[in-house]
């Protein structure tokens, strides 16, 4: 009686250590197809069916892009010395200004004027909606800037800049005046920016920074490296990592913390700096990119004489 009993508790003991094995390795099984369907899920960043539209290809070199409110995208045509504007309503392209400075790097700030990298005399602007200029700054302690390329406004109205130096065949100057190429920071209601970032850059350039305020990526893009800060309360810049090795001319952010880099088309990375997507864009060079459109989830590509856009399944955010 008490052997008998003793095989059956046995028996019942080994069954439940199976069973207990076996429930573990379905739960595991169902945790692994969570995650991969969340993995599969978060890739899936590009519309259902989505094909690169060209928008137009009139143009020698174009950058910049910046949305207004009302997902109209405004970008800039460099060597042709002006700034148009794609209506998202109809998809049509119209010149906006012309001379424009020979801007760079657009953006919008809080009160919907215009910001530009105006690279004819190495300065920064405002654009107000009546097309009146304002130069918020044009030296950095006594000296002409090198000249600032691409801009992010924060939540509070700062402005974030890279610049560096690349020799313009308008210029009379050979030599940049400022020997360091740097990130600055124009703080609100301010005129003279402050230096964030000196971190011995070859080339910065693109610049985005997240909603809350606070995450900044900076691009390398000569040297080949695109960096992430932590954005203090007074705007500086702490806690430098690398985010990935890979430089960018333009950069901008989707509503999932994804971050688009340019170059050979568009290479797309999710927080942790893995590369989750490429997107082919034709011609040798793609240099800025952002989200517009009605409802923000219009990718609109400046690549060389080029413009595209690409529906997507993500927003751009502010």
């Amino acid at each position: 009686m008490k052997e008998s009993k003793f095989i059956k508790m046995n028996i019942k003991g080994k069954f439940f250590k199976t069973f207990s094995s076996f429930k573990n390795i379905i739960l595991f099984i169902i945790l692994c197809t969570s995650c991969n369907a969340q993995n599969k899920k978060s890739n899936q960043i590009i519309g259902n069916s989505a094909e690169l539209v060209l928008i137009s290809n009139n143009y020698e070199f174009t950058e910049g892009p910046a949305t207004d409110k009302d997902g109209n995208v405004f970008f800039t045509d460099q060597p042709n010395d002006r700034i148009l504007k794609w209506e998202a309503k109809t998809n049509l392209v119209s010149e906006y200004m012309k001379p424009s400075g020979r801007s760079n790097g657009l953006y919008f700030d809080n009160n919907g004027n215009l910001l530009s990298a105006a690279d004819e005399k190495n300065e920064l602007w405002r654009i107000n909606p009546n097309k009146e200029v304002t130069v918020l700054v044009d030296n950095y302690d006594g000296k002409k800037l090198n000249g600032p390329n691409d801009l992010w406004v924060d939540a509070k109205g700062g402005i974030y800049f890279t610049d560096p130096y690349y020799q313009r065949s308008w210029w009379e100057h050979k030599e940049p005046q400022q020997h360091e190429k740097r990130v600055y920071y124009l703080a609100p209601n301010t005129s003279t920016p402050r230096v964030v970032s000196n971190d011995n850059y070859v080339q910065p350039n693109g610049i985005i920074g997240t909603p809350d305020g606070k995450t900044l990526y900076v691009a390398d893009q000569a040297g080949e490296k695109t960096y992430v800060f932590t954005i203090e309360e007074n705007g500086n810049l702490t806690n430098r990592k690398l985010f990935t090795d890979m430089g960018s001319d333009g950069m901008t952010i989707d509503n999932l913390g994804n971050v688009y880099l340019t170059g050979k088309g568009i290479t797309v990375f999710n927080k942790k700096g893995e590369q989750i997507q490429h997107i082919a864009v034709p011609g040798d060079w793609t240099a800025n990119v952002t989200f517009g459109g009605l409802n923000q989830t219009t990718l609109f590509i400046t690549a060389m004489d080029s413009v595209y856009t690409l529906e997507m399944a993500v927003h751009g955010v502010r």
